[in-house]
């Protein structure tokens, strides 16, 4: 539930939950496997496997944290239990993890599409502000995308696989010709498929719920272990199985392995696909498997800079980052925000130009980010985890934690990479404190508990007799004129909602330390003085209403549910066909999910 009382539409199921997990998991293959043998060769398989050990130690880690937290179970909504300095930190990191996950990501799908070498770099800088541009109008709802683009991806995974089968050997595989200490180093180096369960976390806040659960008290056990549970399986298992298929290839095919590790995937199709069936099959496979895998990694690259924005603007929200970063666009987009999320993975393009590098930076972000919410969670004795978990827990964090030292150690640029965020993070965090009039105090914990928001009971409207009328309002129309005159004849409240279209995809509950005012928003507050006092002259009860939302169709249902309403009037849209196309149409979502017993009147 939101800071103004309005609960998150909860509609997204386990499927379109994995689909979006799987964007991030999912494409681990397409590099992970490469980097494995450009570290250590043929004697790559045990690094191969220790990838994918952590990978479902994580993952089942976090299906324990998805329980826990059903309104949001990120590291900033985690490690905020602890300390907010912690939870900023943590979110920051996470910026870093974001930040190159859309660089990875555009890289490599570009390698996939095919892109000459030299003009990668070029086209990933192009490709993320293009994505950028496309966001300006909102994030569209990719669950669906994610989906579709899921499916191939799984397809043409078994399909190499299954090619594979009979060429399956131990004859090259190598034992390790170096030190435990450059083995771990190694094995650091491709960790590079941890970032999709932060983002699942975040989104328990809008999972469906379990039955016989209620909005007041969420259970999404079911959604998040089926989501995280069936690609952790897709994933360990084939890459487990795409690994040994690369070192099963014959060592006349070592030096294509070493100059094709970018777009490893694609080649195993091709190499296996002629072994099949000869060079044309093989060749046709291999892009059929580059055009999948890579739509899948753009869409990885939409989903980061979605995440970013959300992130920076939740933080603002919170009074940790500058306020100016929650002004909208005509979209609804914190435009701050989106331009910091176009800039940053392309500014770190431009200076890596370079995959390995791209995936050093990669990891420190990401693998501190959730180092900081496992020990969080471990360390939180509100929390009732059973004895195993909180130890899994702690191991996790422990065993990440080392993870996280080796990459600042042995990978400067990384280092300093997230060592600039942080600085360049936390100065803002200050500004924007001072500039809020905001001191560090120390207060004992009686008048923190005495003073916190959930101390304060909730707000319930008094509703009065007769049919209740609701309308949406977007500015002074003739709708408004007609929805008075409907509550009058009915002699019932008359509610006027005013939803600021917020197009951001939240990482987590939508919180703040204030309410949001219709008073302080011109076009809100022209609206609904405006109809007070024509409410007064026409001895109609007028009862504003004002909310804050990414999803004004499921704002509208939910408060005409909740309310009670007999009849919801809205305002036939005007838009023009490319921002509809964009941004969809708010009528046709809510005529079609309406409650039946609530009537629905389209004016015009």
């Amino acid at each position: 539930m939101d800071s103004t009382g309005v609960h998150r539409p909860r509609n997204v199921d386990w499927k379109r939950t994995a689909a979006l997990l799987y964007g991030d998991w999912g494409t681990s293959k397409a590099y992970v496997i490469g980097l494995a043998f450009v570290a250590a060769g043929y004697s790559a398989m045990p690094i191969i496997l220790a990838v994918c050990a952590l990978t479902a130690v994580v993952g089942y880690s976090y299906t324990i944290v998805c329980r826990n937290f059903p309104d949001g179970g990120g590291v900033y909504s985690a490690a905020r239990g602890q300390s907010r300095l912690l939870a900023v930190i943590g979110a920051l990191l996470l910026v870093a993890g974001y930040t190159v996950t859309a660089a990875i990501s555009g890289w490599y799908a570009m390698s996939y599409f095919g892109v000459p070498k030299h003009y990668i770099g070029e086209a990933t800088i192009a490709l993320v502000f293009a994505v950028g541009a496309v966001n300006y109008f909102g994030p569209k709802h990719s669950g669906s995308m994610a989906v579709w683009l899921a499916l191939p991806a799984v397809a043409v995974v078994f399909a190499i696989i299954l090619l594979s089968v009979p060429h399956l050997s131990v004859q090259n595989l190598e034992p390790t010709h170096v030190s435990f200490a450059e083995n771990w180093v190694a094995f650091v180096g491709v960790i590079l498929a941890l970032s999709g369960v932060e983002a699942i976390a975040n989104l328990t806040g809008v999972m469906n719920l379990d039955p016989g659960s209620s909005m007041d008290k969420p259970r999404i056990d079911r959604t998040a272990n089926k989501s995280i549970l069936v690609v952790a399986i897709e994933v360990v298992f084939g890459t487990a199985l795409l690994g040994w298929a690369m070192v099963s290839l014959p060592k006349s095919f070592e030096s294509g392995i070493r100059e094709r590790w970018e777009d490893m995937l694609r080649f195993l199709a091709e190499s296996y696909g002629a072994l099949a069936f000869g060079e044309t099959f093989g060749l046709v496979l291999g892009v059929v498997t580059g055009v999948v895998i890579g739509l899948l990694l753009l869409s990885a690259v939409n989903t980061a800079i979605a995440a970013l924005i959300g992130l920076l603007y939740t933080t603002s929200r919170d009074g940790e980052m500058p306020r100016s970063f929650t002004q909208l666009n005509a979209h609804g987009v914190p435009w701050l925000p989106l331009a910091i999320a176009s800039i940053l993975p392309a500014v770190v393009v431009f200076f890596a130009n370079d995959p390995e590098a791209l995936a050093g930076l990669y990891a420190i972000g990401v693998v501190g980010a959730i180092t900081l919410n496992l020990g969080s969670c471990t360390l939180n004795t509100s929390i009732q985890f059973h004895p195993f978990e909180r130890v899994l827990l702690g191991l996790t964090s422990l065993l990440l934690f080392a993870v996280e030292l080796t990459i600042a150690k042995t990978k400067p640029d990384a280092l300093f990479f997230a060592i600039c965020v942080l600085g360049v993070g936390l100065s803002l965090r200050g500004y924007a404190q001072r500039r809020a009039g905001l001191r560090t105090v120390t207060i004992a914990q009686e008048v923190a508990a005495a003073v916190a928001l959930e101390s304060v009971p909730d707000f319930r409207v008094n509703m009065a007799t007769g049919q209740t009328v609701l309308v949406a309002a977007r500015g002074i129309t003739p709708v408004l004129r007609f929805a008075l005159e409907e509550a009058r004849l009915r002699k019932g409240p008359l509610y006027v909602v005013y939803v600021k279209e917020l197009a951001v995809a939240l990482p987590g509950p939508l919180k703040s330390t204030e309410t949001p005012r219709w008073q302080n928003d011109p076009q809100a507050a022209q609206i609904m003085y405006a109809m007070l006092e024509q409410g007064r002259q026409n001895e109609v009860q007028v009862i504003p209403l004002y909310a804050i939302s990414e999803n004004p169709a499921s704002t509208i249902i939910d408060l005409a549910a909740t309310l009670g309403i007999d009849l919801l009037i809205l305002g036939a849209p005007h838009r023009n066909k490319l921002v509809a196309l964009l941004k969809g149409n708010v009528v046709t979502e809510v005529a079609k999910d309406l409650p039946e017993n609530i009537q629905l009147l389209i004016y015009g």
